[in-house]
């Protein structure tokens, strides 16, 4: 590590010659390959980034300049040359640096960016800010990683054409999100093509004209149609960006950092948006990522030197939650020829792969668009079939308006599955999928379920898939659940019928969810006290199970509810609004996620530092069994 000792920050790096660049550029990728191997992340992302990086820092003047980053796993090469490469051992550790750029943790990290597809929206508007305040600060947004198939980054490039500004928006195109990127959007980039005689001219053109005076906003934009009518007449092809005035230039090799330097230093001073196409290979440079880039993205543990990953012997263990619903999915799917399958750019990630690769004309990846996943199942759903969408929780935020307007509203029979609920862990603020509950309940016409082991989740897939159920969400968290032998019967459960699991005389414990399976443990660890503990499994937020509200409310004083999701609002929230509702006043004390953001660790140390762990539970219900009948 020679040269990347000697660089603390950006302005070391700057003091170097280019011809050093490309060693820089070797020695960071060995160093993240390093860190990896012992302390798991996103790798081919970032090292498929690393000349991009390198020359981002090495011509802009960061941080004054600013350099908004799309799909911040793309950005550890970033973290290491901007401060933090001492502290790159602690990424995604509990306290440790975090696993995205975020503004709170330093000053060369200009936004928050866990979710695609935000980059050219925000810079767009640091650029106007810039110019407003006549400010000479470079802004530039790099969106990559398949980023480019989300609305939000069109709706940015709509914009970026009418609002004037200097901006710069790069283009990392490796043909990939997680699994292989799909869709028109990347049909259009694997085809793009342009005249590199023809490039090197404009460029010349642009630098005469400027020097000159003669590039005013009006011209500009005057030039750029005229040469976007000569560049289509040549090549018989129209660019895309180009017809909406943003002067596109490439596609390059964004391996070359020495062109790319060069190339940088030029676009750096034209006027107008602008957007630099290249192209890149995820995993670059690093032979096991190059030839599986689907696993490599987040690989876990390896042997840097040989490539082998250090995978745990798991045979023995409950199933992923997210398997068992690939693989429940596909049985469904042999008995019920109306159902298809949804994800967007997750194929692999929630386990719909496993019927993409038996059934591929029934199973559908959108790309990075969960709006028109929803949308787009709810058009299905409209007229016959049966879809399952699968949505990381954290990401289904962004169809919100989709789930109520285009699905909701009209009780369509979607199964909206949220992969990933509750605390995620390492991942971080970002993607904790900790407020579906509270963001669904309220809305009409929605069931919504947690199954608590997963027998559960298969029960509740089969039931969701009958006929006339509406819209159906099922949420299961991240990881291993608690049952090895899984493939138990299918089963209808009773919409909006929970269970009681045991019976007890002075405290009552409501969950939902696999929450429930550490309240379950708590109580077992109880010892005498254990039969003054009764347990339900709310099963259902919506609709409630009244007859056992009821008997909760008419038997218990003291009611514990506990949920891997918000306080507020949440099931807890359901459970004391319905008591006042039917005039019961028990004490009713919430365990969820507190009123601020979770930041990032093992989900263990998460749901202790929260007080949703075992421990935590045991204390809860201790307290209530010692306390005096008031309310919480």
């Amino acid at each position: 590590m020679g040269l990347l000792t000697q660089i603390q920050y950006p302005s070391d790096l700057r003091k170097l010659q280019v011809e050093q660049l490309p060693e820089v550029c070797q020695e960071l990728r060995e160093d993240i390959v390093q860190e990896l191997s012992v302390n798991p992340g996103h790798l081919a992302s970032s090292l498929g980034v690393v000349e991009l990086t390198v020359a981002l820092h090495y011509v802009f003047d960061t941080p004054e300049d600013r350099i908004v980053w799309d799909v911040g796993h793309q950005a550890y090469g970033h973290k290491i040359l901007t401060g933090r490469r001492e502290q790159f051992c602690t990424n995604r550790k509990l306290g440790g640096i975090r696993p995205f750029p975020s503004p709170e943790e330093s000053e060369y990290d200009t936004f928050v960016c866990g979710h695609a597809s935000n980059s050219i929206s925000a810079a767009l508007g640091m650029a106007v800010a810039a110019r407003s305040e006549q400010k000479k600060h470079h802004v530039v947004a790099v969106i990559g990683d398949g980023a480019m198939s989300g609305g939000l980054a069109f709706e940015g490039l709509n914009n970026v054409s009418s609002t004037p500004n200097d901006m710069l928006i790069i283009l990392n195109d490796n043909n990939m999100s997680i699994d292989r990127a799909v869709g028109g959007m990347q049909e259009y980039l694997l085809s793009l093509s342009t005249n590199e005689t023809y490039n090197a001219l404009r460029f010349k053109a642009s630098r005469w004209l400027h020097k000159y005076g003669l590039m005013s906003d009006e011209r500009r934009k005057g030039l750029i149609r005229l040469s976007n009518a000569i560049k289509s007449a040549i090549s018989h092809q129209q660019n895309m960006f180009e017809g909406m005035d943003i002067r596109y230039f490439g596609p390059f090799d964004g391996h070359n950092i020495k062109e790319l330097v060069r190339i940088l230093r030029q676009l750096k001073q034209m006027k107008g948006p602008k957007l630099l196409h290249l192209h890149t290979q995820k995993g670059h440079g690093y032979a096991p990522a190059e030839k599986d880039v689907t696993v490599w993205h987040a690989p876990g543990m390896f042997d840097a030197e040989t490539g082998e990953r250090l995978v745990k012997d798991n045979s023995n263990k409950p199933p992923r939650f997210q398997d068992v619903f690939g693989e429940t999915l596909l049985e469904l799917a042999r008995q019920n020829q109306r159902i298809v399958g949804v994800t967007p750019a997750m194929p692999t990630g929630c386990s719909m792969n496993i019927m993409m690769k038996e059934m591929p004309e029934r199973t559908f990846d959108v790309g990075i668009a969960e709006g028109h996943a929803v949308t787009f199942s709810g058009g299905m759903a409209k007229d016959g079939l049966q879809p399952f969408c699968n949505i990381y929780s954290a990401f289904a935020q962004r169809a919100y308006d989709n789930i109520i307007h285009d699905v909701a509203l009209l009780n369509l029979n979607v199964v909206l599955c949220l992969d990933r609920a509750g605390l995620v862990g390492e991942d971080g603020p970002t993607h904790h999928g900790v407020f579906d509950m509270a963001a669904l309940r309220a809305v009409p016409n929605l069931t919504i379920a947690s199954p608590m082991d997963e027998c559960e989740l298969r029960r509740l897939m089969f039931t969701a898939q009958l006929p006339d159920k509406g819209p159906f969400v099922i949420r299961y968290p991240r990881g291993r659940g608690s049952v090895v032998d899984w493939r138990c019967p299918f089963e209808e459960i009773p919409v909006g019928k929970g269970r009681q699991l045991r019976d007890g005389s002075d405290v009552a414990v409501v969950t939902i969810g696999p929450i429930g399976v550490q309240a379950a443990e708590a109580i077992d660890e109880l010892g005498a006290l254990a039969s003054k503990v009764a347990h339900y499994d709310l099963r259902f937020l919506k609709p409630l199970d009244e007859e056992m509200l009821h008997e909760v409310g008419k038997k218990f004083k003291k009611i514990i509810t506990i949920e891997d999701g918000v306080r507020k609002g949440g099931m807890g929230t359901a459970v004391m609004e319905w008591m006042s509702d039917h005039g019961y006043h028990p004490a009713i004390q919430r365990l969820g996620i507190p009123d601020h953001f979770v930041e990032h660790g093992t989900v263990e140390e998460l749901r202790r530092i929260v007080g949703i762990d075992k421990e935590s539970i045991k204390n809860a219900i201790s307290q209530q069994l010692t306390a005096k009948n008031e309310e919480i």
